[in-house]
């Protein structure tokens, strides 16, 4: 049986918020498309990427974050989270706190697309 939609979008939250990055990309489809609505630029399709382009400059830039969803929409595949990031800034130190929106398809108990909508302003003056 394969697990409904929101669960896969816990599931991958859950994944990150416990330091498995790479059971979160386990949840990914091999063709995954990842867009995201910041610096950082996944270039490609697939977990490799998603791994290269986001996660592992994230992790360089950011001596901490979280991300912490705070309520899910779901219509069939579609999963809507709304949340917050949070995280302390490697070479500023500055904390920023800024509200998000991400949009998950789900197909097959495998993610396969993400769209990221974020407050870039309050990104940015962490950066500064």
């Amino acid at each position: 049986m394969t697990a409904n939609p929101t669960d896969v979008i816990r599931d991958f939250y859950d994944k990150l918020a416990t330091g498995d990055a790479p059971g979160a990309l386990g949840l990914m489809a091999p063709d995954i498309e990842w867009t995201t609505m910041w610096h950082y630029t996944v270039e490609g399709r697939g977990p490799g990427p998603v791994a290269e382009g986001l996660f592992k400059p994230l992790m360089a830039e950011w001596t901490s974050f979280s991300l912490v969803p705070t309520e899910f929409v779901t219509e069939a595949e579609t999963v809507v989270s709304l949340g917050d990031f949070k995280g302390v800034h490697g070479a500023t130190g500055k904390t920023s706190e800024a509200r998000y929106a991400h949009v998950w398809t789900v197909s097959g108990g495998r993610i396969t697309t993400f769209r990221q909508y974020i407050d870039t302003l309050a990104i940015a003056q962490a950066r500064i």
